[in-house]
């Protein structure tokens, strides 16, 4: 089903989705990673309650663990409290964005050929806004949902959600009581694969999995010394040799649930063999175009140097040398990860966790599933959902630990020639009107049924 260009049967929601979005992309959130110059996120948080208030909501603003790091949550009652409620939540920070990189500036929130442009447009203000529409007319007309509905607004994801969802979890987990399930980002948004008849089709990509994050420091430490000296105990060749060996290092290809299930539904509908045992898979995989680079690292372990730090002269044999290393772990491979990765290191390298956070997967199932697929198909009669694992993580992490049964689901039908991969903390990130739209109304059907 396209979507309609007919605005007088718009609801509320779709009416000023575009909007709210603009808003909030014009908020600068940038989350830079140190507290010191995280910037924006109370003056959204606020922003997001008079949003609520105006219709209706008592909302609670929470602050966590320091000044500025700030969430909001609200409730709506719904028709069965004996059920388990759901929570919907997203993030209001963003990754930072350099204004001369782009071609229009990263907070202007531009409404512009059929996109609204800047930082958070699909990371993941589009999901926020989406979410926090509906909430204003579900209050403004008196919309009561099968099950309770808290929605959550939340601080800090963007460096790991240790001054956000983490924080909540441990230290006021009251604001989540009652809460069975869990919907937020990365998922539902579509992929348009080519049958073998020619035809198209639109599979929506429901997370149900996420690799484990781990951001691991190394250090090298030798003899110092005058850098016009033989040296063969150097602190920096010594690191530097076991970071090429590591950043060169293929991890042994494992096949989650999520990713089988997924690869197999794509199989069936493209035709293509995704045969795990072919030394062409990955050649198979980019015939899926960018959505390939996602799914091919949910294939295997990875750990991809980011940062290296030594010396302070450059006539100086500096004693230790340091590297920062971003590792990403399927589930159930964390003990045989760090066996590996010790292997490669050797036996002079220090290594240490800095950050943490554990795999998460669920199963392609339930009444919540179902709900989702009706909604979808609803407004696109020949949708697909499917299962898929995320490469990178989300604060699913922190409600897992709740018990919380969690699933990306931000619906978005996309324009097939949209990397919609690339935009994710990139350049020019932007989404389409037509998808929030869109997206507005899937989430519209879904809480109703819920």
């Amino acid at each position: 089903m396209a979507p309609s260009d007919d605005t007088s049967t718009e609801s509320r929601a779709e009416a000023e989705v575009v909007e709210l979005t603009s808003q909030l992309i014009r908020i600068d959130t940038t989350n830079t990673g140190d507290p010191a110059t995280v910037v924006g996120e109370e003056e959204a948080a606020r922003w997001v309650i008079a949003q609520l208030e105006e219709v209706g909501y008592e909302t609670t603003y929470v602050e966590s663990g320091m000044p500025g790091r700030a969430n909001v949550f609200c409730r709506l009652p719904g028709a069965d409290p004996a059920r388990g409620a759901l929570l919907m939540h997203g993030h209001l920070d963003v990754v930072p964005a350099e204004p001369g990189e782009w071609s229009v500036h990263p907070f202007s929130g531009a409404v512009k050929d059929g996109y609204v442009w800047g930082r958070g447009a699909v990371d993941m203000k589009d999901m926020v806004a989406m979410t926090l529409a509906v909430a204003r007319q579900f209050k403004a007309e008196g919309v009561v949902p099968p099950r309770d509905v808290v929605f959550a607004f939340l601080a800090d994801e963007e460096a790991g959600g240790k001054w956000g969802s983490h924080w909540l979890v441990e230290h006021r987990p009251d604001l989540f009581a009652g809460v069975t399930e869990a919907v937020g980002e990365v998922g539902g948004f579509s992929l348009t694969v080519a049958r073998p008849d020619g035809a198209e089709r639109r599979l929506y990509l429901l997370e149900t999995a996420e690799k484990g994050i781990a951001w691991m420091r190394l250090r090298a430490t030798a003899t110092p010394g005058h850098g016009s000296f033989l040296h063969s105990d150097n602190a920096v060749t010594r690191l530097a040799e076991a970071v090429a060996r590591l950043g060169n290092h293929t991890f042994p290809l494992v096949m989650t649930d999520s990713v089988r299930e997924f690869l197999t539904a794509t199989g069936e509908e493209t035709g293509l063999d995704f045969d795990p045992d072919s030394p062409d898979l990955d050649g198979t995989l980019a015939k899926l175009g960018s959505i390939a680079r996602i799914v091919g690292a949910t294939l295997r372990d990875t750990a991809n140097p980011t940062m290296l730090q030594a010396g302070y002269k450059a006539n100086v044999i500096p004693a230790t040398a340091e590297a920062v290393v971003d590792c990403r772990v399927l589930p159930g491979r964390r003990a045989a990860f760090e066996a590996e990765v010790d292997a490669l290191l050797g036996p002079d390298i220090e290594r240490e966790w800095v950050t943490a956070l554990e795999p998460y997967e669920t199963t392609f199932d339930g009444e919540l599933v179902d709900a989702m697929n009706a909604a979808l198909l609803a407004h696109d009669p020949h949708a697909r959902l499917v299962p898929y694992m995320l490469s990178g993580g989300t604060d699913a992490k922190a409600f897992d630990k709740l018990g919380i049964r969690c699933f990306g689901f931000a619906p978005l039908q996309l324009p097939p020639e949209l990397d919609f991969a690339a935009l994710f903390h990139g350049i020019d990130e932007r989404v389409p009107v037509s998808a929030l739209k869109f997206g507005t109304r899937v989430l519209d059907q879904f809480l109703r049924t819920c």
